[in-house]
């Protein structure tokens, strides 16, 4: 089902770029989208630089704290992704890009790759031939059984 999304992305979406510059290109003229695009990439240069600084800062501040940085290396990837996003040249790329980039999108980008790459996985582990013992592996989201628990009183003499 991924293969078939890739190809399809790959194929739709240059299409749909290029059918859009030509819309915009129609109502605002070829020179101003062509200056549009390149106002476009310059501010999502500086943005992924701005971010990648912060995202950068975070994820050293979180080793020395010694917790681990799973927000700021996905805030990292986004930021990356982001930015590859934005290379591409076209308006519905540079909307992705800048939703996986901006500081207050980030957190919602954030969840639905989570979300996503979470039933990825889970997907991949129920079609490997040791899904037999990840299945008999305790899960850290559900709560652990209780051991036998002797209740009773302490008596100090």
């Amino acid at each position: 089902m991924l293969r078939i999304g890739l190809f399809l992305a790959f194929l739709v979406v240059p299409v749909l770029e290029i059918w859009l510059l030509i819309q915009i290109g129609e109502v605002i003229g070829g020179w101003t989208t062509v200056a549009l695009l390149i106002a476009d990439s310059l501010l999502g240069g500086w943005l992924v630089r701005r971010e990648g600084r912060r995202a950068w800062a975070a994820l050293r501040k979180a080793i020395e704290s010694g917790r681990m940085p799973d927000r700021e290396l996905a805030d990292g990837a986004l930021i990356v992704t982001g930015g590859a996003l934005l290379l591409a040249p076209g308006f519905i790329t540079d909307v992705f890009g800048f939703f996986m980039i901006l500081p207050f999108t980030r957190p919602l980008a954030r969840e639905l790759a989570t979300w996503f790459l979470g039933r990825r996985v889970k997907s991949m582990a129920a079609r490997s031939p040791y899904a037999p013992f990840v299945s008999a592996m305790p899960r850290h989201d559900q709560p652990r059984p209780r051991e036998n628990v002797v209740r009773g009183e302490v008596v100090d003499d």
